[in-house]
C-alpha cells in the first residue's frame, strides 16, 4: 500500500484523482521531453523563451517568478541565451537600474524549431483519439495552465536562508 502524505489544506474532493492527474502530467512531460531534438534547447532555455514569447519583454526577476524559480538559478541560462543571440537585454525605460530581457527574432525561430518535433509527435498521438477526447484534452490543457499560474504552494513561500 502506498502511503499518502497527510493533507493540510481542504481537499479538492478528487482524492485518488489527484495522483492520477499528477502521474499523467509527469508521464506526458517526460514523453514530450524524449521527443525533443537532440540539439534542442534545455527545458530552462525553452521555458524562458516561451515566457518571453507569451508575455513580452520582462525583467529577470519577473521572468523567474513567472517560472517559479529563483533569479539566481537562471543567471547562467540568461547569459547563454544572450550569448547565442536568442534574447537581448536592455535598460528598463521606467527604472534604469533594471534590465529587461526580450526575445530576438533568432530566439523566436529557435523556439519554433525546438517545439516543432514535439508538436509533430503530439499531433500524431492526438489523431488516434476521438474528437471528444481531443476536446477534453484541450480543455484540460487550459485548466492545467490556470493551475500552473495559481497562487500557493512551495514556490510562493519566502525562501529560507541556507
Amino acid at each position: 500500500m502506498v502511503e499518502r502524505p497527510e493533507r493540510t489544506e481542504p481537499s479538492s474532493g478528487l482524492d485518488d484523482g489527484v495522483t492520477e492527474i499528477r502521474q499523467g502530467v509527469v508521464r506526458l512531460a517526460r514523453r514530450l521531453s524524449a521527443e525533443r531534438p537532440e540539439d534542442g534547447l534545455s527545458l530552462n532555455k525553452s521555458s524562458v523563451l516561451a515566457h518571453l514569447r507569451r508575455n513580452g519583454p520582462m525583467s529577470a526577476g519577473a521572468l523567474a517568478a513567472a517560472d517559479h524559480q529563483q533569479p539566481q538559478s537562471l543567471t547562467r541560462v540568461f547569459a547563454e541565451l544572450e550569448s547565442d543571440g536568442l534574447i537581448s537585454r536592455s535598460r528598463d525605460t521606467r527604472d534604469g537600474r533594471q534590465r529587461v530581457l526580450e526575445l530576438t527574432d533568432e530566439g523566436r525561430r529557435a523556439l519554433a524549431r525546438d517545439m516543432a518535433q514535439r508538436d509533430i509527435w503530439l499531433d500524431r498521438a492526438l489523431a488516434g483519439l476521438t474528437e471528444t477526447e481531443q476536446q477534453v484534452l484541450l480543455l484540460a490543457a487550459r485548466l492545467m495552465n490556470r493551475l500552473a499560474d495559481s497562487p500557493g504552494g512551495r514556490s510562493d513561500r519566502p525562501s529560507r536562508p541556507r
